[in-house]
């Protein structure tokens, strides 16, 4: 299972292509082909899937209930915006107009490692983002979500 991470920022042409970073392509799993999914973030970012981890979350999605209406409005908008990509031969991808809209993506990207899947994002949206966030509250929201793990030691 691959574990992206770190941040890497690369220019976007006009026709949307944008490098994909050689750092992150080296923890890609010989499963996922060089083939990804790309989908809206539940933040103003996308997500980046690869092949072999895309399967997975589709598993968790066909055990979502389709007769509820909470289940159909949670698969119907996760999976609208979603486009299958491959890397092309100088190792780009394609991010479609639509995604790069919604986004803000323009001149530039920013690809950030987020363990299974990568997240990709405008500067000035991550900026936002980040602004938000003290490194105060970031604190108690790291000890909120990792308190309550029992791993043996510290991290």
């Amino acid at each position: 299972m691959p574990s992206f991470k770190g941040e890497y920022e690369h220019s976007v042409d006009n026709k949307g292509r944008v490098a994909f970073p050689a750092k992150l392509r080296k923890n890609l799993a010989p499963e996922a082909q060089e083939k990804f999914t790309l989908l809206r973030g539940l933040e103003p970012c996308l997500y980046l899937y690869p092949q072999d981890e895309w399967e997975r979350v589709e598993d968790k999605l066909s055990q979502i209930n389709s007769f509820s209406r909470q289940g159909r409005t949670v698969k119907r908008n996760f999976l609208r915006f979603a486009e299958d990509l491959a890397l092309d031969k100088q190792n780009r991808i394609s991010l479609p107009s639509h995604l790069m809209d919604w986004s803000g993506i323009q001149e530039s990207a920013i690809f950030i490692g987020s363990g299974e899947r990568i997240e990709i994002w405008s500067p000035e949206k991550l900026d936002e983002v980040d602004s938000e966030l003290s490194f105060e509250s970031y604190q108690e929201l790291f000890e909120k979500v990792m308190g309550g793990q029992h791993n043996g030691g510290e991290l």
